[in-house]
């Protein structure tokens, strides 16, 4: 007769039973950790048994053909359809990622452009404010171991603007020529004739290197073919007195250059007529001269009565000569040159303008513009 079995001994078979079919799993596979989720459980097929340890891991039995790894088994995808969906989420990323390479390696870089601010159309007018004063005033006192500077004008002197046409016709550009007729006017006496008297050499080469600056700064000017009578006659003046002073012959070329056009363009300009009479008498040229000189004489020009009587004198006519001077003495009674000329051809000189030269101050390198 069997005897009863007891409960306690049949639930101790059970529980064996269940850890050796769990320990034959474990040894016969490797074995897969699943989420610790028990819900994931029943997705195990049926065909392969599993078992729950402590640590609610599920344990399954690896297919016969698996080859993959632990970290490689948890993220495969359970069904073909999830494997697709895996491979186009892989592809689609890959794309992306390439995209976002090319867009990086191939876009330029632009630099950014600050925009200008548009104008308001405001204007701002300046606004005069109090005049304030800061430092030492040193004209209370003098300033230890400095001199105070002492200033004191003697001597103010003003040229008169003259502007005139640079060619002929209205409405062309305008020369000043203040300071250039302001030159002539002072050093005329010493170098207008030949020859030509200085007080010193000093002045006579300041002279000389103005007028080469003077005629270089008139020179394109005047060789316009419309140049202005004014131009001309200011050009034929320097030329002419830098022939006197042997600037070279090219200046004495330029000089009946210009003068005979100025007379071309004026023929009753007592100057223009004196002053190529002028030129042709004082060069040996008596008999070209004299006509020139007498229209001057004609149209009141008192210098050419001198020049005449210069051409008398180098022409051996000496009595004529005085006899001129004397006339002009007695019409211009306050010119004391006349006298002066007057006693050197009493005197037996041959140069009416071998004067005591007046003294002149002719600043070197001085501004001309």
């Amino acid at each position: 007769m069997s005897q009863p079995i007891s409960p306690i001994k049949h639930n101790k078979s059970a529980a064996l039973t269940a850890l050796a079919a769990a320990c034959t799993l474990m040894l016969s596979a490797p074995a897969l950790a699943a989420t610790p989720d028990t819900a994931a459980a029943p997705a195990v097929s049926a065909n392969a048994p599993s078992a729950i340890d402590s640590s609610k891991r599920i344990i399954r039995r690896a297919q016969p053909n698996a080859t993959i790894s632990n970290a490689q088994s948890s993220n495969a995808p359970s069904s073909p359809s999830d494997a697709k969906a895996a491979e186009q989420t892989t592809e689609q990323d890959a794309t992306q990622q390439n995209r976002a390479t090319a867009s990086t390696q191939q876009t330029p870089y632009t630099p950014v452009v600050p925009v200008a601010p548009k104008p308001t159309g405001t204007t701002q007018v300046y606004q005069r404010g109090p005049i304030t004063s800061t430092g030492i005033d040193i004209s209370a006192g003098q300033l230890n171991g400095i001199p105070t500077p002492q200033v004191r004008i003697s001597d103010i002197s003003f040229v008169p603007t003259l502007l005139i046409s640079q060619k002929t016709g209205l409405g062309t550009d305008k020369l000043d020529v203040s300071l250039l007729d302001d030159f002539i006017e002072d050093v005329s006496p010493n170098a207008r004739h030949y020859p030509p008297n200085f007080p010193n050499r000093s002045q006579r080469h300041y002279t000389r290197e103005k007028i080469k600056v003077l005629t270089e700064w008139i020179e394109p000017y005047a060789s316009e073919p419309d140049a202005s009578f004014d131009v001309l006659l200011r050009a034929a003046k320097l030329n002419g007195m830098g022939r006197n002073l042997d600037l070279g012959s090219e200046y004495a070329v330029r000089a009946g250059q210009y003068v005979d056009r100025a007379i071309k363009a004026k023929p009753d300009s007592g100057e223009a007529n004196f002053l190529y009479g002028m030129m042709l008498s004082e060069g040996g040229g008596f008999k070209e001269g004299k006509k020139y000189l007498d229209k001057a004489v004609e149209l009141g020009y008192t210098e050419a009565e001198q020049s005449l009587a210069q051409s008398d004198l180098l022409s051996d006519r000496r009595n004529e000569a005085l006899d001129r001077l004397r006339r002009l003495e007695q019409r211009v009674p306050d010119n004391s040159i006349i006298r002066q000329q007057i006693k050197l051809i009493e005197d037996g000189k041959y140069y009416i303008w071998d004067l005591p030269a007046p003294d002149i101050d002719v600043k070197p390198n001085t501004p001309i513009t």
